[in-house]
């Protein structure tokens, strides 16, 4: 999609593919806040998400995402009152269509900690799935790669890491929220 048909401010929902191209599990709406050259950032709270069985369910606290062009993961600050909570998604870049932001996920995921601390949770649905749906050689490598540059990026606070980041942007979607109330 042209980044400047990208319009801050508007909804657009998510949906999450797998790599057989089914649909995984969709959210139904993300209020864009800024845009970035590598990055898109976006806000939500209490959004609704559907799953592939069709149970929904509704998130708790207000979320601060990234969806990258071109780096193989999004990321989904999560503020509760405890502090910030990452979960990360190894996934394929996105695009966006129809004003839905769409991605496969590759199952891998990065969960980090208020603290800093981080786990790296599904290692056995990613090789499961990786087998079922015969995930490229190639991929298996940039996923791989990619997942060490998010480590990294954890490690050395960058990026949506760095402290204050997700909570300024919280505040700013507060802002967005009560400015078209």
């Amino acid at each position: 999609m042209n980044k400047e048909k990208l319009e801050i401010g508007k909804k657009y929902s998510i949906h999450g593919y797998k790599h057989d191209g089914k649909i995984h599990r969709s959210w139904d709406e993300a209020v864009l806040l800024e845009i970035h050259e590598n990055y898109l950032i976006f806000g939500n709270e209490r959004t609704k998400v559907t799953e592939s069985d069709g149970r929904t369910w509704r998130t708790k606290e207000p979320a601060v995402l990234y969806f990258y062009y071109n780096d193989w993961y999004n990321i989904i600050g999560q503020y509760k009152k405890n502090g910030i909570y990452y979960y990360c998604n190894m996934a394929s870049p996105f695009l966006i269509e129809e004003d839905t932001i769409k991605y496969i996920d590759y199952d891998l995921d990065l969960r980090v900690f208020p603290d800093g601390s981080f786990k790296v949770l599904d290692r056995g649905e990613y090789r499961y799935h990786k087998s079922l749906m015969k995930y490229p050689e190639e991929i298996d490598k940039i996923l791989k790669t990619e997942l060490t540059n998010l480590i990294n990026m954890v490690r050395e606070k960058r990026g949506p890491f760095e402290q204050g980041i997700v909570e300024n942007y919280c505040n700013l979607y507060e802002k967005m929220k009560e400015e078209n109330e």
